[in-house]
């Protein structure tokens, strides 16, 4: 095996295990400082991740390069990489649509960067079997062999730019979207008087589902404000293929209303959850 550098755009909860199994696998992991979070330096400082400082010496350092960000931070990212002349392979690991990520995957072939599509489905890559990379592009070999060891499981899809990205915006419709629907039928319940009642029925024969919404809405808290560029990245995948968008785009909205919540020390009531999702904005 090559031993490669790879460069991670930016190490978060996501990024810095995507990192770690790089680092398993006997890569060097870089990372930037410059403008960063004190909670991203000690995290990469935990990590011993290596501070290339700044964009343009990470760019001049690393055969690869790995975006993992905001999605709607996702293209701003790319051209970031690209006004440094980054020459490697590009890895985009966000939750975007395949629309955008054709969109990228052609700026960086235009400036002959290799492009590979990427889409992870599970948490932060902690344990074996629980977190996948899926990869599409005609380079997806060499983007796997970055991750190799785990425990983050990477599989292939096929060479086609945006079939990744295509598989994350689906499954994520799910997941997601419902909990975004699980907030706004509880919070509509709440307003109206009958949030006990609907709980009771859905109680019924034995059924913990009411406990599990309950949950599924106060812990989302933490990372609605994240899910929210997700539901719209959703919305235009739907919308690109000619089926109707709305739905993902009032998840969207649903996650902006308790967006405020990120960084809680604890997890908030769920009352604390409706009456921010009821409110006026």
């Amino acid at each position: 095996m090559t031993k490669m550098k790879v460069g991670f755009l930016h190490p978060g909860a996501m990024g810095i295990s995507l990192a770690a199994t790089a680092q398993n696998t006997g890569h060097t992991a870089y990372w930037v400082s410059e403008g960063r979070s004190q909670q991203t330096h000690e995290r990469a400082a935990r990590f011993d991740l290596v501070d290339a400082r700044t964009l343009e010496k990470l760019c001049e350092t690393c055969a690869v390069m790995v975006s993992v960000c905001p999605p709607h931070a996702a293209e701003e990212v790319a051209s970031q990489v690209l006004a440094c002349s980054f020459e490697g392979l590009y890895l985009d690991a966000n939750a975007i649509s395949p629309q955008r990520a054709m969109r990228i995957g052609q700026l960086m072939g235009q400036a002959g960067v290799v492009f590979v599509d990427g889409g992870i489905i599970g948490g932060p890559a902690w344990e074996p079997g629980r977190t996948w990379l899926y990869l599409s592009g005609e380079e997806a070999e060499r983007a796997a062999a970055c991750f190799s060891a785990g425990p983050l499981e990477t599989c292939i899809i096929g060479e086609a730019i945006g079939k990744a990205s295509a598989l994350k915006m689906c499954y994520a419709a799910y997941t997601k979207g419902t909990t975004a629907l699980l907030c706004a039928i509880l919070a509509t319940a709440e307003e109206l008087g009958v949030r006990v009642e609907l709980e009771r029925q859905w109680s019924r024969g034995g059924s913990d589902f009411a406990g599990q919404a309950r949950d599924r809405v106060r812990r989302v808290t933490a990372k609605a404000w994240r899910f929210a560029g997700e539901m719209e990245e959703i919305a235009a995948t739907f919308r690109g293929v000619g089926v109707p968008g709305g739905f993902h785009g009032a998840a969207g909205d649903i996650y902006r209303r308790i967006a405020h919540f990120k960084g809680a020390a604890e997890t908030p009531a769920l009352e604390d959850v409706l009456k921010a999702l009821s409110e006026t904005v």
